[in-house]
């Protein structure tokens, strides 16, 4: 469940950072029924009325990832080298990262070492 809390006693902040998520995530499964009643959406005027709802679902989530990025570091980095970047996405990674495609470990391992 989105909304429920997987630790007892957490700090405002973290609380605070959970329910940013959590609006984001309810954001994206608006915009996503919007778009799906636009595109099936037979009279206009509803047509018209489904897509300004979707639009403003679209604003609501960019608040949220604004706030997001405002107050946690990693996601600051993450979006500042993914946003706005030119060519295929998956390229930005390795601009992201260095270079480095396998998640910061050598030869796509998991980091675990020799299990022999």
């Amino acid at each position: 469940m989105a909304n429920a809390y997987q630790e007892e006693n957490l700090p405002s902040e973290v609380k605070d950072f959970h329910r940013i998520i959590s609006s984001a995530m309810e954001e994206l499964e608006a915009i996503d029924f919007y778009n799906q009643r636009a595109v099936v959406a037979i009279d206009s005027e509803a047509k018209s009325i489904f897509e300004h709802n979707r639009n403003e679902e679209i604003e609501h989530f960019a608040m949220c990832v604004e706030w997001l990025r405002r107050n946690n570091e990693v996601f600051d980095e993450a979006l500042r080298g993914f946003l706005f970047s030119e060519g295929a996405i998956i390229n930005a990674e390795a601009a992201f990262t260095g270079g480095d495609k396998s998640g910061g470990n050598s030869g796509g391992s998991l980091g675990v070492g020799s299990l022999k």
